[in-house]
């Protein structure tokens, strides 16, 4: 789960084996442990959630889910979807996650934590780039 910027929020670990759809709930449970959100999120989704199932679980949690309807192609949304596949190979480019084979939930968790603070501080370090100015600044080009 990340936010609009692509910097992760949560996440639940399952094997590669395992549907994601059966993970939607604990995923979102992930939202109430950081703090005052804005009240209109909307969860964009893609088609292998488009089911009776996820709609009641998104309406029981009065959350907006824009979900893609299988058979069709992918409206808008799939350029909102794709923050959440730019954080995976960000992710990704972690090699020590690309293959991993920890035995330990725990070890699993402390390397997401960290890559997940890389992501963080190193999107913060762009947007600041962007957006302030300062006499001292370093220069791109050196």
């Amino acid at each position: 789960m990340t936010d609009g910027y692509g910097i992760p929020l949560g996440r639940v670990l399952a094997g590669a084996n395992c549907h994601d759809s059966p993970l939607l709930a604990t995923t979102l449970d992930r939202l109430d442990g950081l703090g005052p959100l804005p009240t209109d999120i909307t969860v964009h989704l893609d088609t292998g959630y488009d089911s009776d199932k996820t709609r009641t679980l998104l309406s029981e949690r009065v959350r907006r889910g824009r979900i893609a309807h299988k058979g069709e192609k992918a409206p808008l949304q799939a350029s909102q979807r794709w923050h959440v596949e730019r954080t995976h190979a960000w992710q990704n480019a972690f090699h020590r996650l690309a293959r991993c084979y920890e035995r330990r939930a725990t070890v699993i968790d402390a390397f997401f934590d960290l890559t997940g603070a890389i992501i963080t501080v190193r999107s913060l370090i762009r947007r600041a780039w962007t957006t302030h100015r300062w006499d001292e600044r370093p220069h791109r080009r050196p």
